[in-house]
């Protein structure tokens, strides 16, 4: 009995050797810590891509950038597993509106009996959302009226036009407080759009499509056909007027009436 328990003693000692070179032998799939500062590890942001062919035309989320819901969007991100903290691998997890930011609206978004039928972000068409789209700056002194629709003077057969406004000027997506003076449109100004363009698309550069003294009524008049895209809150700093080829990808959320988007343009 003895000589057993020796002997699974051995051979539990040699197990634990048989390990530890093992696993000295195969090379760690994480960075040495020991190995001090590397050089190759400045992060850098960018805006433009491809000797600026690329543009990313989606504000960066900041805890501090504008929410509908209050003056700012606060903490939304968290690290609940970290591996300086002994976990595997760093693992995020991300609570926030689905307004927030540059973000698309559904056709649910105002309709209750679209958002009962499923007309929700994931039903939205991506050959709508890509392809050549028309950028154009917007009289500053007004709102988007049906009179500065007509002064624009877009053509019949453009399906997609991203207007740049005074909200631009004035940086409203790089203030923390949420302002109601904002520029957008008026309900005889989307009016106007729907029935003397081709427009199926349409971007605007602050959290709404729509004023805030028509903020409802504008919505209807877009959404109503279903077949109008809303994107809001691009971020069109320094970005030319002219056409470029557009690229917006909402999330798949069954279910869910807007959805966070990443746009580009493309020169």
């Amino acid at each position: 009995m003895k000589e057993k328990t020796c002997l699974l003693l051995i051979l539990f000692y040699a197990q634990l050797l048989s390990y530890a070179f093992i696993s000295s032998a195969v090379p760690s799939p994480y960075p040495d810590p020991t190995c001090g500062p590397r050089d190759d590890l400045t992060v850098v942001r960018r805006e433009e891509y491809d000797n600026g062919r690329i543009l990313d035309i989606t504000h960066r989320y900041r805890e501090d950038m504008p929410s509908w819901d209050s003056d700012e969007l606060g903490q939304f991100l968290w690290l609940p597993k970290s591996m300086k903290n002994g976990s595997l691998a760093n693992n995020s997890e991300m609570k926030m509106p689905t307004h927030s930011g540059t973000h698309v609206d559904a056709p649910g978004h105002v309709f209750q009996e679209y958002f009962e039928a499923g007309f929700d972000v994931d039903t939205l068409d991506l050959a709508v959302l890509n392809g050549p789209a028309l950028l154009v700056d917007v009289p500053r002194d007004t709102n988007l009226t049906a009179e500065a629709m007509k002064l624009l003077n877009i053509p019949r057969g453009v399906r997609r036009v991203l207007f740049r406004t005074l909200n631009t000027d004035r940086q409203l997506m790089w203030k923390r407080d949420f302002d109601t003076s904002y520029v957008g449109f008026t309900k005889d100004g989307a009016q106007w759009l729907v029935e003397n363009t081709d427009i199926k698309l349409v971007g605007v550069d602050y959290l709404s499509v729509a004023a805030w003294v028509d903020l409802i009524p504008a919505h209807l008049v877009f959404l109503k056909s279903r077949e109008i895209i809303l994107v809001e809150a691009l971020k069109l700093d320094n970005v030319k007027p002219g056409i470029y080829s557009l690229h917006c990808l909402p999330l798949r959320l069954p279910g869910a009436e807007g959805s966070p988007i990443r746009c580009i343009l493309i020169q």
